[in-house]
């Protein structure tokens, strides 16, 4: 709970989700191999991973993927990093999550169903590759 945490604690954490956004995969990195939770929340349920599919941030999503970032987790609404991605039309951070083993169908929405909603055929072609 974020009522238990110190100011400083809490701007910590703030500064990883902001890291994340920007895609400042190297720092963010370091900081996951001194100890961060690659997995880490924030309140609304995005984990890094969401977050850095969110933003478009390829280089950043690979790298929290080779640190065992979990694909599976779901922020507070149902999304995950992959459908995340598909909304964004990041074909590299979609083609990182499906090599680690991303469900296209997983969540709500799913992958699959962002891009039929946003009507991106090139990522339903991606997500369907065998």
């Amino acid at each position: 709970m974020t009522e238990d945490l110190d100011a400083e604690t809490l701007a910590f954490a703030h500064r990883m989700f902001d890291l994340a956004r920007a895609g400042e995969a190297g720092e963010l990195g370091d900081h996951v191999d001194a100890g961060l939770p690659v997995n880490m929340t924030n309140a609304k349920g995005d984990t890094l991973l969401i977050l850095a599919a969110y933003h478009a941030r390829p280089e950043t999503v690979a790298a929290l993927l080779a640190r065992g970032a979990d694909h599976r987790r779901v922020n507070d609404r149902g999304q995950t990093a992959l459908a995340a991605a598909v909304f964004r039309r990041d074909t590299e951070a979609v083609r990182a999550l499906l090599d680690a083993g991303a469900d296209p169908d997983h969540g709500t929405p799913s992958a699959v169903e962002t891009a039929r909603f946003f009507d991106l055929p090139d990522m339903l072609t991606l997500l369907a590759r065998d």
